[in-house]
């Protein structure tokens, strides 16, 4: 049964990484790999009130492909509590990136496994012309990939969000060369982390996934004034699996005190994403 979470929210708290779904008036993309369940404005809101969190970014899934039409309806159920992260290419025109920006839009998504959207070869391109109206690059990849990636994305312009601790898929060690070279990303000053989806990179939960904790407590360490909260509701992929009252109370292994906790939920957001 869903319970209240250990760590009590603060005030303005934000999940920077959810997904809504509606099998019924949006169509699932040719390259989507999998269609999750339905899950509505109301589902979430209901999430956000037992969790105590207040803000939320919205991200574009892989299910929809570069349509971004599911996403930006259920945003206007938040007002200005809400922000997105949508699927663009190299074609998007500065008129569609300025409404996309007046819709909420911060971020494009560049989600680089199984039912990607977008290819790796339209990266630099499309970065290049996000930075111009203020965005960031949001990334997903197999974080084993980072220590080959790693020029391409140190070239990137502006500010890179990876996801999910690295998604590293299975936890590795901190001397791992891909390790490294997620930090050395970290060291520039520009990239960003998600404390999200434990379950793509640890093996030890639910709930605790202390396999993580060492990475995690890691990358907190070398930036926590860069360092995110997301819960990846409804988890796509790994539906009902998990109780998002856990994923929050991570930090409280993650994090050693109250202040840097707020800055994760609430402060490091709203910085990046402009609430």
């Amino acid at each position: 049964m869903a319970r209240i979470p250990n760590l009590k929210a603060p005030a303005g708290a934000c999940d920077t990484h959810m997904h809504f779904y509606d099998a019924a008036r949006y169509e699932t993309a040719a390259s989507a790999a999998f269609t999750p369940p339905d899950a509505s404005s109301d589902d979430y809101k209901a999430l956000q009130q037992r969790l105590g969190l207040q803000r939320v970014v919205i991200v574009q899934p892989s299910t929809y492909g570069r349509d971004n039409t599911c996403q930006l309806e259920m945003a206007k159920a938040f007002g200005d509590d809400a922000r997105l992260v949508v699927v663009v290419d190299e074609n998007t025109s500065d008129d569609e990136l300025e409404s996309l920006s007046a819709a909420g839009a911060r971020g494009a998504r560049f989600f680089m496994l199984a039912g990607a959207a977008v290819p790796w070869d339209i990266l630099e391109p499309v970065a290049n012309k996000v930075h111009e109206h203020g965005w960031h690059i949001q990334l997903q990849m197999n974080g084993r990939d980072f220590a080959d990636r790693h020029e391409q994305l140190a070239r990137l312009p502006g500010t890179l969000v990876v996801d999910h601790v690295g998604r590293f898929m299975d936890p590795v060690p901190l001397d791992h060369p891909s390790f490294k070279a997620l930090l050395h990303l970290i060291e520039t000053g520009r990239c960003w982390v998600k404390l999200s989806a434990p379950y793509e990179s640890g093996l030890n939960g639910p709930p605790r996934w202390d396999d993580l904790d060492a990475s995690a407590r890691t990358l907190v360490d070398a930036a926590p004034e860069r360092m995110l909260w997301a819960s990846n509701w409804p988890h796509p992929n790994h539906h009902g699996k998990y109780d998002e009252a856990d994923l929050l109370d991570l930090l409280l292994h993650w994090a050693d005190d109250d202040a840097t906790r707020n800055r994760i939920l609430v402060d490091n957001p709203a910085k990046l994403y402009g609430f």
